[in-house]
């Protein structure tokens, strides 16, 4: 039987112990704005913790989780034909997210992630004017206060992307800063002549320049000319920082995307070290400490575009509540494709123990496929169904807060550059002149398949919006698949992937079939014992007398 746990720690320390603990093999990825990331090296091995014997005695460590659905505002839903997405066009959709009642057609997520919403010069909105107000495209403040409402009413969580590492060049900030010496706000930046320092450094988000000129000074701007970053060094900026994440708590939000969380301080190739990570872990905790005297609950998920546990970890100590798992992304991106599971329980499960360690239990994994930095996920699979179907039930059956890109549940393709993987969502097959339909982008990709818009497969069963749906469904009505620590459960076949979801008062078995042939599984004879089937992918799926018969790319869920 699994064991009910008294120490906080220990569920997570007997998974550790029931498994051979290997080497983790994470790829290292990049971003839209050229980040370098690190991959997980020796020393970074070393430095997680042993996993200790087993302890027969403590409290299984739930994690409570929902899904979140991270929405382009620009490219979701036109309310008033001006072909660009805006607040009143998520606000009708809502009942396609959520509508508030159990089953129907909706898809059921039960949090919203806003892309900035701030006024900007760019398409993208990273680069902010003013952090008071919303993008005039995108509405009014009232427009807002309505979405938010609205989609409390369903029980939805809604969380914006902050970006305060960098403004845009265009912010009165900046333009005063510039515009000379003596200036209130020239400090608030980082000028070359002001600190005496060379700029010639490399930018620890890519392999250019990180100094850039402006009437004869130079500026820091660790992404590119037109986001210069600001200096944290000083307090005023720390303070209206503060200030700003207030601001937008007491508007209704839910809590934030903290956006380039881990360059605060690492601006330069030179600047990566422990000492700097301290410094950015400093600051995000000065922060969450300000967000608690608003809102304890506050949702709080960092972008630590890092591979590596080691340097997501810290973050999580009285800081973020999660940071994205970007390893993991690359995992199930990995195991899909190969359609072997690659042990791929083995490689994350110390990244939980360390996780558990630094936040003193409290880190909620953010788990995903792709987001909107990255090529979507259809097309990284090149086009394969089956395995995108497989990538949906593997994220979805797993710990944490599951994200979904917008467009990622039916199938929409893109890849680089960036316009190109935030293309307009497709509601219908004759998308351009349909009504909601934006068109501020020209699609160049997914116009080769009818079938890669709403209407054509909401009514489907066999879509793969209707396996979101339906697996999303499982998860919210099966406390174990929702909030449950997760073990290991090993079967002999490598193209099976198998683990236990579990809560103090239930457990289920989760089984993929991760191959193109049929599978049978047999069923351990040992405790815990599994004797039906709650839910399947595939209605060819049974089980009779202990073993399991899976059709090709499926999954069950058995109790």
């Amino acid at each position: 039987m699994i064991p009910i746990l008294k120490d906080k720690f220990a569920w997570k320390k007997w998974m550790s112990a029931s498994i051979l603990i290997c080497s983790l093999c994470f790829t290292a990825a990049c971003s839209e704005k050229g980040d370098n990331r690190d991959s997980t090296d020796a020393q970074e091995q070393a430095d997680l913790p042993a996993s200790p014997a087993s302890d027969s005695t403590a409290v299984i460590d739930e994690q409570p989780g929902r899904v979140y659905y991270e929405i382009f505002v620009r490219s979701f839903y036109d309310s008033d034909g001006d072909g660009i997405g805006d607040l009143n066009g998520i606000t009708e959709k809502l009942d396609y997210l959520n509508d508030g009642k159990p089953g129907g057609d909706d898809l059921g997520v039960e949090g919203i992630w806003l892309m900035p919403i701030n006024p900007s010069p760019s398409y993208h909105g990273y680069d902010v004017t003013d952090y008071y107000e919303v993008n005039p495209e995108y509405g009014t403040m009232e427009d807002l206060q309505h979405l938010l409402e609205e989609a409390h009413k369903r029980g939805m969580k809604v969380i914006m992307d902050l970006v305060v590492n960098h403004t845009s060049t265009e912010h009165p900030w900046f333009v005063e800063s510039a515009s000379s010496l003596d200036n209130t706000h020239r400090a608030w930046y980082k000028w070359e002549e002001d600190l005496n320092i060379d700029p010639s450094g490399l930018s620890a988000a890519g392999s250019g320049p990180a100094w850039h000129e402006k009437n004869g000074n130079h500026y820091l701007g660790t992404f590119w000319s037109g986001m210069p970053d600001l200096n944290f060094d000083l307090e005023a900026v720390r303070e209206e920082m503060k200030k700003i994440g207030k601001f937008w708590l007491e508007q209704g939000f839910d809590g934030f995307r903290l956006d380039a969380a881990k360059h605060i301080y690492e601006d330069l190739q030179s600047d990566r070290s422990p000492e700097t990570t301290a410094k950015n872990v400093a600051w995000w905790q000065e922060f969450r400490a300000a967000m608690n005297e608003v809102k304890e609950d506050a949702y709080i998920v960092g972008e630590v575009w890092e591979n590596s546990p080691v340097s997501i970890a810290p973050y999580l100590e009285n800081a973020f509540d999660s940071g994205f798992n970007f390893g993991l992304a690359d995992q199930i991106i990995r195991t899909v494709s190969s359609e072997q599971n690659g042990g791929f329980l083995i490689q994350w499960n110390r990244n939980y123990e360390l996780f558990a360690e630094k936040s003193q239990g409290q880190f909620v994994d953010a788990i995903f496929l792709a987001n909107h930095d990255q090529n979507r996920v259809m097309s990284q699979l090149s086009g394969n169904k089956d395995h995108a179907r497989m990538a949906a039930a593997i994220l979805l059956t797993l710990p944490g807060n599951p994200f979904i890109y917008y467009g990622e549940e039916i199938g929409m393709k893109g890849s680089k550059p960036d316009e190109e993987i935030r293309e307009p969502m497709l509601w219908s097959k004759n998308s351009s002149g349909s009504k909601g339909q934006t068109t501020w982008e020209q699609a160049k990709h997914n116009q080769d398949d009818d079938a890669v818009n709403v209407e054509a497969q909401l009514t489907d069963p066999s879509s793969l919006l209707s396996l979101y749906r339906n697996v999303i469904e499982w998860r919210t009505g099966i406390a174990a698949l929702r909030d449950g620590a997760v073990e290991d459960y090993s079967v002999e076949d490598d193209q099976v992937l198998s683990y236990i979801r579990a809560t103090a008062s239930e457990q289920v078995l989760v089984v993929h079939n991760l191959s193109s042939e049929a599978k049978e599984v047999s069923l351990s004879e040992k405790e815990p014992h599994f004797s039906a089937i709650l839910h399947q992918t595939d209605d060819q799926a049974s089980l009779q007398n202990g073993t399991i018969s899976l059709p090709p790319y499926s999954t069950v869920v058995l109790k």
